[in-house]
């Protein structure tokens, strides 16, 4: 069974709202087995939604559209859905009731009459109550194909999922059995990890597949399954992924499913009772935000300095003048000398430094674009290297944080 996910509107075709609608909706129809066919971005323009319904309903027996429900003119898609089923809006009582206590309890301005016309609905159509705004989601069906409709807005239209769509998409159809197993690797490239599993890729079962996802410094590998006999495929997975670890796990660092690799940082750090802390130039802060986006992170992570300007090494790391000029800016010894003051001053057990040229051209130092120096300072020293990460800008400091937590794991796991 499959699904087309529609979304409407000129502001996501110019690029200022990025479409973020679609992922949600096609990883909740995976998760009870609906197979999205195709994603399309449409204009605000009522000739466009017409042919891209036509063209959905001819592809997919789930149509699901989003934006256009808004009380403005702009916002066309209840109308243009009535023109393509031939169909009238009629007011919905209890629609209206909802609209107006929403607006007597949170909004301070008198309820408009453009407001009232969000309780205007196609009369084909069943209302999805929406618990998070005005504009109701609707339902229509046509010869055993489900058309969905919902507002743009994020979180509204994740509600009207969660709690109308995915129960009713479920009560209607019977799906078959979607599983994903996504293994994290870090330290090898696709191509090298390709040559390693080649046999064992060619001897997948035919309901399993594989799919390489390769960004920065690490690969994803997804195994996809899809089959009615729900233990049967998960008892292959499993044995799947473990045949995997033994041709591959000294790369293999986690799940997706599960955790990130700096969730997994945090999570032994944790364990072990230690902490860390962080020097960062060329990377930004990079790193301090992926730990710090992790609740109850503070119990592990314990500060950073972005030293991004020489000054700021100089004055606030406290590393030696000369140090600098006799190495360079970006030189094995200024990072090193980066984390063990980081580690000092935040008196943590682990510490992370990177000092580079990320580019598009030299800074103080005469290195070539993409030279990164790390250093990992640990309860036993510290380790360091310097790396070519390549000639654009956010390749650079991506690539540089994804190797920092890379090695940081690989110190941890040996203390």
């Amino acid at each position: 069974m499959f699904a087309e996910i529609i979304t409407i509107g000129d502001e996501i075709l110019i690029g200022q709202v990025v479409d973020t609608n679609s992922a949600y909706i096609g990883k909740a129809l995976n998760s009870i087995g609906v197979s999205v066919y195709q994603i399309t971005s449409v204009q605000d323009d009522k000739e466009h939604i017409l042919k891209s319904l036509k063209e959905a309903e001819e592809n997919a027996d789930i149509i699901i559209l989003t934006g256009g429900l808004g009380p403005t003119k702009d916002d066309i898609t209840k109308h243009t859905i009535c023109e393509y089923f031939d169909d009238t809006l009629i007011q919905n009582d209890d629609i209206l009731t909802h609209v107006e206590a929403l607006f007597k309890k949170y909004i301070s301005t008198p309820i408009m009459e453009v407001n009232r016309k969000q309780a205007m609905v196609p009369s084909k159509a069943k209302v999805l109550m929406n618990q998070n705004g005005t504009a109701p989601g609707m339902w229509i069906e046509k010869e055993n194909k489900v058309f969905i409709s919902m507002p743009g807005v994020p979180y509204e239209m994740k509600g009207l999922m969660e709690y109308e769509v995915l129960p009713k998409l479920q009560k209607k159809y019977k799906f078959p059995f979607i599983l994903h197993r996504t293994i994290l690797t870090y330290g090898a490239g696709e191509s090298i990890i390709a040559d390693r599993v080649e046999d064992w890729e060619n001897n997948l079962p035919h309901f399993i597949k594989l799919a390489y996802l390769p960004s920065l410094g690490k690969v994803r590998l997804r195994l996809s399954a899809k089959g009615d006999n729900k233990k049967i495929i998960k008892d292959e997975v499993e044995r799947q992924v473990s045949l995997l670890h033994e041709l591959i796990g000294d790369i293999i660092i986690g799940y997706e499913e599960e955790n990130s690799i700096e969730v997994t940082i945090g999570k032994l750090l944790e364990e072990k009772r230690q902490t860390i802390a962080t020097a960062e130039s060329c990377t930004g802060g990079k790193i301090a935000e992926q730990f710090t986006a992790n609740a109850g992170a503070s119990v592990y992570f314990k500060g950073s300095i972005v030293s991004y300007a020489t000054e700021a090494k100089i004055d606030v790391l406290k590393i030696p003048e000369d140090v600098i000029k006799k190495h360079s800016v970006v030189s094995i010894e200024v990072a090193e000398a980066m984390a063990n003051n980081v580690k000092q001053l935040f008196k943590t057990d682990y510490a992370i430094a990177t000092t580079g040229n990320a580019g598009p051209t030299k800074g103080d130092s005469d290195v070539e674009v993409g030279t990164v120096c790390i250093a990992i300072a640990t309860p036993n020293g510290v380790v360091s290297d310097v790396y070519n990460m390549g000639n654009h800008r956010t390749k650079v400091i991506n690539k540089t944080m994804n190797k920092s937590f890379e090695i940081l794991l690989k110190e941890i796991l040996k203390n």
